[in-house]
């Protein structure tokens, strides 16, 4: 595993704990990271974790509308 040091200016007013959430939370809706990892980044469980993405504005599945909508016309394409 890596490690990283940051200098945040006190000016931000941000402690750690949020700051490796922004940091997990961004890797993740990046796609750098996976659920898992980001969540251990962030020091959260799983559950924790996803509950706090809205917080932060990333969506807990990130699928592009054109993939959803060519998987349902497949799927209705298949359907008994």
């Amino acid at each position: 595993m890596k490690s990283l040091t940051i200098n945040i200016p006190n000016t931000a007013d941000v402690d750690d704990k949020e700051a490796r959430m922004s940091l997990a939370s961004k890797l993740y809706e990046r796609g750098k990271l996976t659920l898992g990892q980001a969540a251990e980044l962030a020091g959260y469980s799983k559950e924790t974790f996803m509950e706090l993405l809205a917080e932060y504005n990333v969506a807990l599945i990130n699928y592009p509308a054109d993939e959803l909508d060519e998987d349902i016309k497949n799927a209705q394409r298949h359907s008994i």
